[in-house]
């Protein structure tokens, strides 16, 4: 074959990348693609924090495929019409592109390899590219097929032994080289002001791009991944891996991260390894459960408050609730926030204050830079304990969490700098002294009575 497309989606990266790995091999010349979805955009999903990662990492990605001899071209529109428009441009006859999981990623694969089709071309979809082992390869017993949607499991801990148990593709390493046919046109890169316009993204947004990606996973293996299972709950120590971002615009294969970490065998290589896993758990429900991206996957028959006030308050980290309103002002400073704090702010909203999940998960994919549908949304339910959670009725003290994760109250002074002056874990609770009273003048009492908070979502889900 003389051309083949290598359609980019959420896999901007040229190392172990099996797309554009598997369109070099199969044409004399390849044509690298990436469509600006416009179909994302009228979804709402395109906001200024991720607009900005995903410049910067189409940026990364374009001079990496130049230093190679290649061209990153840029198209806008829909994405079946543009890759169908750039094959007949190009005589391509193959487009080659990595498996998604959400209903809108499988609309599209069936869309595009059907007009394909109808043009005499093919469509090859590659597993194992955005998740280290793909949705459905993986089954509860008596379950049959390895199609995604075909099946999944609903439970973490048996998938992880199933999960453990399967093999995993070799990685591959970044081309040499990559022939691009001449003449191609392509659309400039685009902007984060172009992408969402008029938009106001966070002021400390992490650097995007594989070269970033990389060199971020290069140094915490070196100095903190040993440390990760002692340290992975720590808020002020900040001693996660952050590459969430980076996993999700595909900057790095999770494939090579699992590899890499497994070849260590300790135990903070280990503990890493099992949230690996459980972003692949989240990707195989989603893959067979599309509606639980909006629909409870377990309905409780909640009949969640609705208080546009009481929303604002933790939005805008004013809950009176220290180590909460430190996490949710992190969330907006960073466009990131630690994985303890996200259960712990997930579980105020929807169990203190008995808000439904859909409306924190909206304000978290309006504001994370590693956004990511299946993850954000199932997280979201585990917490709101509508998900795959086997203990639905579980509450999170935010009090209790501060001082077992915060004992000392640093990241609470951190991010609240109200409370600045309270000295260790006085800072959670700064109404409970004249001190407290005094350097808190200006950050708000509690919302609302924990207790209350609690008795109100224990009867609304018949518990007593």
């Amino acid at each position: 074959m003389d051309v083949a497309i290598c359609l980019f989606s959420s896999d901007l990266r040229v190392h172990d990348q099996p797309v554009l790995d598997a369109a070099l091999r199969s044409a004399a010349r390849v044509v690298p693609l990436f469509v600006v979805d416009s179909g994302v955009a009228d979804a709402g999903f395109t906001v200024p924090n991720r607009a900005v990662f995903l410049a910067a990492a189409l940026a990364d990605l374009a001079a990496r495929l130049r230093d190679r001899g290649g061209q990153l071209v840029i198209r806008t529109g829909e994405v079946v019409a543009e890759t169908c428009r750039v094959a007949e441009e190009t005589g391509a006859g193959e487009v080659h592109v990595a498996a998604g999981v959400s209903a809108y990623a499988l609309r599209r694969e069936r869309r595009l390899g059907a007009e394909l089709a109808a043009a005499r071309r093919a469509l090859v979809v590659h597993d194992g590219v955005i998740t280290a082992v793909p949705p459905g390869a993986v089954l509860p017993a008596g379950q049959r097929g390895t199609d995604r949607g075909s099946g999944h499991f609903a439970v973490f801990t048996p998938y992880f032994r199933r999960w453990r148990a399967e093999g995993l593709r070799t990685v591959r390493p970044a081309p040499r080289t990559v022939p691009v046919p001449d003449g191609v046109r392509s659309d400039p890169l685009p902007t984060a002001g172009g992408l969402c316009p008029g938009g106001m993204p966070s002021p400390a947004l992490p650097e995007g791009g594989e070269t970033a990606g990389r060199r971020r996973f290069g140094a915490w293996q070196r100095s903190g991944l040993a440390a990760y299972e002692d340290r992975h709950d720590d808020l002020p120590g900040d001693a996660t891996s952050r590459l969430s971002p980076y996993l999700h615009f595909g900057c790095l294969s999770p494939v090579e991260l699992v590899r890499k970490a497994a070849d260590r065998d300790d135990p903070g290589a280990r503990a890493f390894v099992r949230q690996l896993a459980w972003r692949d758990f989240h990707h195989q429900v989603l893959a067979a459960r599309p509606d639980a991206a909006t629909a409870d996957y377990r309905t409780r028959g909640d009949r969640w408050r609705q208080d546009t006030a009481e929303v604002a308050a933790w939005q805008e980290g004013r809950t009176g609730y220290p180590v909460v309103d430190a996490a949710m002002r992190q969330l907006l400073h960073e466009g990131w926030m630690h994985n303890r704090a996200r259960m712990l702010v997930a579980g105020f909203l929807t169990k203190t204050l008995y808000v439904d999940w859909r409306v924190g998960a909206r304000h978290f994919l309006d504001l994370l830079v590693d956004g990511d549908l299946a993850n954000n949304q199932l997280n979201w339910q585990w917490m709101a304990g509508t998900g795959t959670d086997t203990r639905p009725n579980r509450v999170l003290n935010p009090l209790v969490q501060g001082r077992r994760f915060d004992p000392r109250g640093e990241y609470v002074r951190r991010w609240v700098p109200e409370l600045a002056g309270l000295a260790g874990a006085a800072a959670h609770r700064p109404w409970t002294s004249a001190a407290g009273e005094r350097a808190a003048r200006d950050y708000p009492e509690p919302l609302v009575d924990l207790a209350d908070g609690l008795a109100r979502f224990r009867r609304a889900r018949g518990l007593g």
